[in-house]
């Protein structure tokens, strides 16, 4: 993203957080909050537009008031009405927005009537229950609040793979352009595709006496802040926290005859290097980050290809690389022919204006016909999310007459159905009746709300909307936010169960503050024979180029095209769409 758009999203956002603490008028903090998203999709850099209030006001969701605003932030990098409002409020109530579960409302009630005004304020009125004697407020709560800060201060030591993958692959990039470097990649546990990073391995190969240039290089690369050591063979840097996500990475620089010696060493994991130097051992051989060799004599180190080859295995995907059975399968040929980002030809999770979404039913049906889909689902929020512009009965009805307008009008370019992602209530029962959901063509169902519930309940919460006949995908099933919501604890075995039972297919939503289903209960859905959906959960543009989160958690869990709806021919995905 464009750094001026991300710093515009930003005090946007800001300033709908501020709104809310000052219990503003809901329509502002919800412009406020569009006119962020709106920002933080755009793949334009709105610094090219410049100060033009009449041409920044074209813009999905800026008004004349935000255009002139965005017009003063490009001329003096600053807006009056953001600092004035900034002024209003402890600077130590912001952060504590960050705290799972803990809403501006709460935060209000905390600072006007405790005198709260940060974390360190709130943990320590936490020390004991005084603030149960607050209207809302109890035992219970109070003991959720401070598990809820536990989490968030445990889970902000790593880095979402949304903020470390395109920060890696703008490092390689670069590097590759350096004519001292052979080859460049990145690894660690983002090559292997998880859903957190502790830090950004990067590798390149070149011969010795260019090591010290490239080094020279890299440290003076844009997203460098501060260099944290700096070394013949590795470096390490800090990322800007403003502009690339405050990330470690560390550059190690070794002979091309190394190259797949060391990719395979720092793509890891621990448990899958150590199986593979036990089966170097058994063959009489020796395996390390610099080659696989026999004696002195080296027998391959310049391909992981080679290196697997040698051991009497087939190359294995760095997402199966966790030390479970994926030597014994490569061993007899049996891996899985994983699913590839272009095998996906569906989006069945996306919203548009009707509900949170930044586009229209047109823009998002020719986005995801752009990327080569035959199908789109509309999927806008139901009435329960009111803060997402939930449509009511009367909304839905009229708006499935748009789906359905823009559907004949593309005819032949891209099949749009009409969906709804319907809320399921804290008790189990959906947010509309099942005669309206009837009239859908796909119906996700997924939970936003009470999302502390007891592992129990939730998971009667989960398995009653399953069973409902009307619903086709459970739709990010925990509702976790990843480093800032711990989300539901079901019985995912009993939730999976339930699936396989009614045919219903588990989604893996594919935002990264998502990835849920996370890859272990990915993987058991597919042992069980459960179908995934994996999808961009869409409001934007931007939200597509997504999807490849969402792919390699699948592929993590072993998924081939058989095991995903969303890799279904358009005549397939229909007839399973009716399967009911």
């Amino acid at each position: 993203m464009p750094q001026t758009n991300q710093k515009l999203a930003d005090i946007f956002q800001q300033m709908a957080d501020i709104l809310q603490l000052l219990d503003a008028d809901g329509f502002r903090v919800n412009a406020f909050a569009r006119i962020a998203r709106t920002l933080g999709e755009m793949t334009d850099d709105v610094a090219a537009i410049g100060p033009d209030v009449k041409a920044l006001a074209k813009l999905p969701g800026v008004g004349k008031g935000s255009a002139e605003r965005i017009a003063e932030y490009l001329e003096t990098g600053t807006i009056k009405d953001h600092q004035e409002l900034l002024a209003k409020v402890p600077p130590g109530l912001l952060p504590l927005l960050d705290i799972p579960g803990l809403g501006p409302k709460t935060i209000a009630l905390f600072w006007k009537h405790a005198g709260i005004e940060s974390l360190d304020d709130l943990k320590a009125r936490l020390e004991s229950d005084a603030l149960a004697e607050l209207p809302g407020m109890g035992a219970k709560k109070l003991e959720n609040l401070r598990k809820s800060i536990a989490f968030a201060q445990t889970a902000g030591q790593r880095v979402r793979i949304g903020v470390a993958m395109p920060v890696a692959e703008w490092f390689v990039e670069q590097l590759t352009t350096l004519k001292q470097v052979k080859q460049a990649a990145y690894a660690g546990s983002l090559r292997r595709g998880r859903d957190t990073i502790g830090d950004v391995d990067l590798l390149v190969a070149a011969a010795k006496k260019d090591a010290r240039p490239i080094s020279d290089a890299f440290v003076k690369l844009g997203p460098v802040a501060e260099v944290l050591a700096k070394g013949e063979t590795k470096t390490s840097i800090r990322t800007s926290a403003q502009t690339a996500g405050g990330i470690q990475a560390d550059l190690r620089i070794v002979a091309p005859d190394q190259f797949g010696a060391a990719l395979l060493y720092f793509t890891g994991s621990k448990e899958h290097n150590v199986l593979l130097r036990e089966r170097a051992i058994r063959k009489g051989m020796k395996l390390n980050e610099y080659a696989l060799a026999k004696g002195d004599k080296v027998v391959a180190g310049k391909s992981e290809e080679d290196i697997y080859q040698a051991l009497g295995l087939a190359w294995i995907p760095p997402e199966l690389r966790e030390g479970r059975e994926e030597l014994d399968l490569a061993e007899k040929g049996k891996l899985p022919a994983l699913l590839e980002l272009g095998d996906i030809q569906a989006e069945l999770h996306a919203h548009t204006t009707a509900s949170d979404g930044v586009w229209t039913i047109e823009e998002l049906a020719l986005a995801a016909a752009a990327r080569g889909f035959h199908t789109v689902a509309v999927t806008d929020h139901s009435k329960g999310q009111a803060q997402a512009n939930g449509l009511d009965e009367k909304r839905l009805i009229k708006h499935m007459e748009e789906v359905r307008r823009v559907a004949k009008q593309l005819e032949g370019t891209i099949t749009v159905l009409t969906g709804t992602e319907v809320d399921i209530l804290a008790s189990g029962k959906l947010d509309y009746p099942d005669e309206l959901l009837a009239e859908l063509d796909v119906v996700v169902a997924s939970p936003h709300a009470a999302l502390s519930q007891e592992p129990k309940v939730a998971t009667r919460r989960l398995i009653q909307a399953i069973e409902n006949p009307q619903v086709d995908i459970l739709g990010h099933p925990t509702g976790r936010l990843i480093g800032r919501r711990e989300g539901l604890s079901p019985d995912m075995a009993a939730v999976i169960h339930a699936a396989a039972a009614t045919h219903t297919a588990l989604e893996i939503n594919a935002n990264h503050w998502r990835l849920d289903l996370r890859d272990a209960h990915a993987r058991a859905a597919i042992e069980a024979g459960v179908k995934l959906s994996i999808n961009t959960d869409a409001h934007g543009q931007a939200d597509l180029d997504q999807l490849r989160y969402g792919v390699l958690t699948a592929r993590r869990a072993g998924a081939t095209q058989a095991d995903a709806i969303n890799c279904l021919s358009k005549s397939a995905l229909k007839k399973w769409l009716e399967r009911t």
